[in-house]
């Protein structure tokens, strides 16, 4: 499903969110920054790099820097944007890493695409080294009156339909929909991150909640 979307991803991901995207990833690689993360990076679920590019530029070029991704049809549509990070296709909840291989892991808007978000998160665990920091920047369960009303009434009418027109892939964008509906809600999961052994630092609301980017480190 990926794949067949992946040409015209990075276009409707800014346009279905009005470029609030761009600047939800920004704001997470500034929280970043000002906690001195950095060396080690893997983009987990990482698409076709926008992550890994903001990172680099806002937080400074990794010592070591890997885009991950299941499709791959969207690591294609990395090559050419101005990043230090190799794309190898790998499986975010079998990652062909050794222990405390990085010291920052993105997931950003993958991690309510993996099968098991426990199993998930166990293995950024398992990547991560002591102290290291797993940011997460998802669209989470609805709770509040104004995110419910998006979800359930707003997005399964544009965004199916713009999906539709912008990459004849209508079926890939009701599911988008319905990710986010099947999800945890952002207290939920950061309750479930804690079982993990991470340490929730901040959870922080995207335009009133839409999304939110959460922070985890490692204890």
């Amino acid at each position: 499903m990926f794949d067949e979307i992946a040409k015209n991803y990075d276009f409707l991901n800014h346009t279905l969110s009005c470029f609030q995207d761009i600047l939800w990833r920004k704001a997470c690689c500034r929280e970043l920054k000002k906690r001195e993360a950095g060396g080690r990076l893997l983009d987990l679920c990482g698409g076709t790099g926008d992550f890994a590019v903001e990172f680099e530029r806002i937080v400074g070029k990794p010592s070591l820097a890997i885009l991950g991704d299941f499709s791959f049809g969207m690591l294609e549509y990395s090559r050419g944007k101005k990043m230090t990070a190799k794309p190898i296709q790998l499986d975010a909840m079998q990652l062909p890493f050794l222990d405390s291989s990085f010291d920052v892991i993105l997931n950003g808007f993958g991690m309510r695409n993996l099968p098991d978000a426990a199993g998930g998160l166990e293995e950024s665990f398992r990547l991560l080294s002591s102290g290291g920091y797993l940011m997460v920047l998802e669209f989470f369960s609805p709770r509040n009156f104004f995110n419910r009303f998006f979800y359930k009434r707003l997005a399964p009418l544009f965004i199916p339909l713009l999906g539709s027109i912008f990459s004849g892939k209508r079926s890939a964008y009701e599911y988008l929909v319905q990710s986010v509906l099947r999800f945890l809600p952002v207290a939920d999961f950061a309750s479930l991150a804690e079982t993990k052994g991470f340490r929730v630092v901040s959870i922080k609301p995207c335009f009133w909640g839409v999304a939110f980017r959460v922070l985890l480190q490692k204890v």
